[in-house]
């Protein structure tokens, strides 16, 4: 909305839209479980992100570095992280094990990239460090979250 105190119809429109539409897949969940989630979701789209700049400015083939699965797999998180985000932030129990299957061999696959292959660099090893605390958070917190994966009954009227 505009710096005035007063709002075009307009504006009210889309801001009624962010935060009705927006929001409402997570409508009585605890604020701990919309944090965690919040922070999976975020994650993830850093995630995918990073390997899609990684794509745009690695050359062809990608991943040069890395034998050929390891490439396959790091390509394809490309689409994976995005789905598994968006899976996740519209409350689908497949995004919820989506993503603890990408994190924890996110963590794998950077560990054996890190240790098992030569010349890694400092920053890499803390990234995998990174990712690997969040891979064992994904877990941990997994349960709780999962109860709260079914998607709230709207009726016909909080559709509009």
């Amino acid at each position: 909305m505009s710096a005035s105190l007063s709002a075009t119809p307009a504006e009210i429109r889309r801001f009624n839209w962010i935060h009705g539409q927006m929001w409402r897949h997570w409508l009585g969940a605890p604020k701990t479980i919309r944090l965690v989630v919040g922070a999976q979701v975020a994650v993830l789209a850093y995630g995918g992100v990073v390997h899609v700049v990684q794509l745009a400015t690695g050359g062809w083939p990608p991943y040069q570095w890395a034998p050929a699965w390891l490439a396959i797999y790091f390509v394809s998180l490309t689409v994976l992280d995005f789905l598994a985000a968006a899976l996740l932030w519209t409350r689908r129990t497949i995004g919820l094990y989506l993503s603890i299957l990408i994190l924890v061999t996110d963590a794998a696959a950077n560990g054996y990239a890190v240790y098992g292959l030569a010349g890694a660099a400092d920053i890499a090893r803390y990234s995998q460090a990174i990712i690997s605390l969040f891979a064992l958070a994904a877990v941990i917190t997994a349960p709780r979250v999962r109860h709260w994966m079914k998607r709230v009954a709207m009726t016909r009227t909080q559709r509009a």
